[in-house]
């Protein structure tokens, strides 16, 4: 019999550590199979929460932010790259210029969670950015990437016009900092046990199949 296994991925759709992680958390649950029933929820974090509606030029973001400079943030991408690369995961460096608010994109996931169409949105939303270079932030481009996996357009349009969910949102992301989460991703397992930062496949199935044993 499958032990349940609820997860809740802590993340921000403009994280590429976040897709990364992701990629190599399925990477680790198909490795596992039926041993386990998996409930996933992505729960929101805002990497730049007071970012401002026309977003900022990713270089500038970060050098202000981390005090990089650009040789460093080129070694980085690339870095990011390859990782992308090996769990199957695409970053078009040269189409992804700036950095923009993710609250909307929250919002829409939380709706997305009640319809059964979360982790579609999710997948979608990180090709969005990282892939394709879209604003994550325009509405336009929020309804569009719903309406592809199969949500409502009309529904998902009216969502983001109104505000609904951003109490939802906000509540999630008080939790998560006021129980220490202070950078993304982060995979809580079972309510307990947290796994940091974009792992390899290797180390989630490592921390997937102790938590399956001592359940056993």
């Amino acid at each position: 019999m499958a032990t349940p296994l609820k997860i809740d991925f802590v993340s921000d759709v403009s994280c590429p550590w976040c897709a990364i992680g992701l990629k190599s958390l399925d990477q680790a649950l198909a490795a596992i199979g039926d041993e386990a029933d998996v409930d996933i929820h992505f729960q929101p974090f805002e990497l730049n929460a007071a970012m401002p509606p026309e977003g900022q030029d990713i270089g500038e973001h970060l050098t202000e932010k981390y005090g990089s400079t650009a040789e460093q943030q080129q070694q980085a991408r690339e870095m990011i790259r390859a990782r992308g690369a090996a769990v199957g995961f695409d970053f078009a460096m040269d189409k992804r210029g700036r950095i923009y608010n993710t609250f909307d994109a929250h919002r829409l996931l939380h709706w997305a969670g009640l319809e059964g169409k979360q982790k579609v949105l999710k997948e979608a939303l990180f090709k969005a950015y990282f892939t394709q270079g879209l604003d994550p932030s325009a509405h336009e481009v929020l309804i569009y990437v719903a309406g592809e996996v199969g949500l409502d357009k009309e529904r998902a349009r009216q969502v983001l016009h109104s505000g609904e969910y951003a109490g939802d949102v906000r509540q999630a992301e008080e939790f998560f900092h006021r129980h220490g989460i202070n950078s993304v991703p982060a995979v809580i397992i079972n309510e307990r046990h947290l796994v940091s930062g974009g792992q390899p496949a290797e180390v989630f199935e490592k921390v997937l199949r102790e938590i399956l044993a001592k359940s056993a």
